[in-house]
This record gives structure tokens, sequence and C-alpha cells, in this order.
């Protein structure tokens, strides 16, 4: 007998598998789509005047006293004066621009007390967010 066998090669093709592979995560990171808000849900008051801003502003979402968040930063409205000192420091605070963005059910003294820190800071250009209500006839 002869000890040197034929036995065929196997081999498996790989690239086919790898092409439809990078194809879909390049698919999947296109298509995704992340939020810019750091994720609240917020029930937002209403305006009959409210208009669509998009703007590369400082975000302060207030949600309670002990909740407020700067940027995504969460802070308190104790520590909120200094959160904004250190956010705009050393730049001109009346050039920052500011959106308020505040749970509909927020005091009204609560939102009077941001808006007192945004003052103490220096920031004056600020601006509130409202949802846009729907027009009953």
């Amino acid at each position: 007998m002869n000890s040197r066998r034929l036995s065929p090669k196997i081999s498996i093709d790989m690239t086919p598998l790898i092409d439809v592979i990078l194809q879909l995560i390049i698919f999947f990171m296109i298509t995704t789509t992340f939020r810019a808000a750091p994720g609240i849900s917020l029930d937002l008051p209403g305006s009959s005047t409210a208009q669509s801003v998009s703007s590369s502003a400082l975000q302060v979402v207030v949600m309670s006293e002990d909740e407020i968040y700067v940027d995504k930063t969460r802070t308190d409205l104790k520590n909120l004066s200094a959160t904004l000192r250190q956010r705009v420091a050393g730049s001109d605070g009346t050039h920052i621009r500011a959106v308020l963005e505040g749970r509909a059910g927020a005091s009204y003294q609560l939102i009077i007390s941001v808006l007192d820190a945004f003052r103490f800071n220096g920031i004056e250009n600020v601006g509130l967010i409202t949802r846009k209500e729907k027009m009953v006839q």
C-alpha cells in the first residue's frame, strides 16, 4: 500500500463573509442617531408662538431644585451659580447664549432663581424652550 494518500485540501473562503460583515457595520454606523439631550424626558410647557431653534448654546435643563443639568453636568440650585461660573470662565458672559429648558410643572420661583444665577454670572442672552401647542379648531 501506498502510505501517501491523496487527501483533498479543504479551505473556506472567508472573503465574502468579511465583506458582508463590514457592509453591515458601515450601514449601522451611518443610520444610527444619537440624542443630544442628557436623556431626560420632559413635558415642556406650551406656547402658540414657539419656533424651532438649533443652537450650540449653553443648555440648562431644570427638573427640580435638586436636579439641574448644565450641559449634561448634574447640579442643584445651590451649586448652579458656581457651575455656571466654571463653565463661562475666561469668556465674556454677554456673548454667551444660554437656553433654559424646564419641566412644565416647575415653579415660577425656581425659574426666576435660575435666571438670577445666569444674570449673576453675566449671561444676559437667555432663551426659554417651549413646545408648540396644537391648534384646536
